[in-house]
């Protein structure tokens, strides 16, 4: 069974950084695609930031230029540094990630627990 386990929230006044970590443990074969999303009260879920195996991106126009997606291959592991944050980057953020868990299997998308990011004004 695959499991994704996010680390690295709290809480930061208006203009601080927080990272956070994605991991991944189980039986994986290879992880595809690995996201970032966030949900802020009251309001739907969203995507942050999108990051390829082979390292391409793609962010969400309202973090643009202050965070960072990027990922360790070798560890399973997929990481957002978040810089100049903003009270409106408050919300529950989610690690999802399209993992094959044996060759002959197609991927499966899996979702972490979740972390609480609040940034006071």
């Amino acid at each position: 069974q695959v499991q994704l386990v996010e680390s690295g929230g709290g809480l930061v006044q208006a203009g601080g950084s927080l990272r956070l970590s994605c991991t991944a443990s189980g039986t994986i074969f290879s992880i595809n695609i690995m996201g970032w999303y966030r949900q802020a009260p009251g309001k739907q879920r969203e995507l942050v930031a999108l990051i390829t195996s082979g390292g391409s991106t793609n962010y969400a126009d309202s973090v643009k230029g202050r965070f960072t997606i990027s990922r360790d291959n070798a560890k399973n592991t997929g990481y957002l540094q978040m810089n100049s944050l903003k009270p409106e980057d408050t919300g529950v953020y989610y690690c999802n990630a399209d993992i094959r868990s044996r060759s002959y299997r197609l991927a499966e998308s899996y979702w972490g627990q979740g972390t609480q990011v609040t940034v006071s004004s």
